[in-house]
């Protein structure tokens, strides 16, 4: 025999009259009349072929079998109001814009659109990948939402994580031991840039800009081709590359933090789309400790360089 379903409205009617523990004040709270909670009580005990409340003239309390479906009902309700508006979600439409640091554009944010967009068809991105410098002061002009970096515990909007900048390099050239040393980095502008030549002078060690690039991959293949060393995150550190630090020569770097930031006014799918990218970015992001140097085989007739 097929077990009898369970309608929500009747569920609503048995949650009302449990939680205000009278008829009267339920009709009141679900705007219906008494007797149309009562017939609605009635209807869910005869298809459930138990009795759901002990009535009095003072009290209207659950029998064992009410105290028994009172969780169920409220699980059952609040699914059912997650449905409806997952449902709804997903009718949602719009443009977001999306402003984002090129290796995050290429690596991090791809495919946290991709499981967003599979839920929320109907909204379109546009996303814009470069120095995120100043992308925030153009929020609700030229993006809706920037991804962006700032320097460790200075940085506005929510935070996302933390990134350590790296030196790196060709794995196979010891580019490290060049005098001046050969850099390739990102225009003006560039956090990463300005670090990179505040700490090579700090520790007087001589270098010569040999590579400028909008494009991290254009910078990341110089490097690999042993032509310069330059700078990455931790986080997102290129597998053809070799991490650099203090051992080989190179001062050290400081910390970024990866923060959000929303145009104000923002649209229900500009909302949607932030959320879901802090919450991806927050939990997912990789640890800066991956950002080590790795032991590596001591090269015949390598020599340490003295700045």
């Amino acid at each position: 025999m097929k077990p009898p379903t369970l309608d929500p409205e009747l569920l609503q009617a048995f949650l009302a009259v449990a939680e205000q523990r009278s008829f009267t004040r339920a009709a009141a709270r679900l705007n219906r009349t008494q007797s149309a909670i009562s017939m609605q009580i009635k209807r869910l005990e005869h298809r459930l072929g138990v009795e759901l409340f002990h009535r009095t003239k003072a009290n209207v309390d659950l029998s064992p079998a009410g105290e028994g479906l009172l969780g169920y009902a409220r699980r059952l309700l609040s699914l059912n109001d997650e449905a409806v508006a997952h449902l709804r979600e997903r009718k949602i439409e719009g443009v977001v814009r999306l402003g984002v640091m090129d290796d995050y554009g290429t690596s991090v944010v791809p495919p946290l659109l991709a499981s967003f967009l599979a839920g929320y068809p109907l909204i379109h991105v546009e996303m814009e990948t470069g120095l995120t410098s100043s992308m925030p002061a153009r929020l609700g002009k030229a993006y809706d939402l920037v991804i962006a970096m700032h320097p460790a515990g200075r940085g506005d909007g929510e935070f996302l994580c933390r990134e350590q900048a790296v030196w790196a390099t060709s794995a196979e050239h010891p580019v490290e031991e060049q005098d001046p040393l050969p850099v390739a980095l990102y225009p003006q502008g560039c956090l990463f840039r300005r670090w990179a030549m505040e700490a090579l002078d700090a520790a007087k060690r001589r270098w010569r800009l040999a590579f400028v690039s909008h494009s991290l991959a254009a910078v990341e293949s110089i490097a690999a081709q042993g032509l310069a060393v330059t700078v990455v995150k931790s986080g997102t550190f290129p597998s053809r590359l070799r991490p650099l630090s203090e051992r080989d020569g190179l001062p050290g770097l400081p910390a970024a933090d990866i923060c959000l930031h929303r145009a104000t006014n923002l649209s229900d799918a500009g909302v949607l789309l932030a959320d879901h990218l802090r919450l991806a970015i927050s939990s997912e992001r990789p640890p800066a400790a991956r950002a080590r140097n790795p032991a590596r085989p001591k090269r015949s007739g390598e020599m340490v360089h003295h700045p």
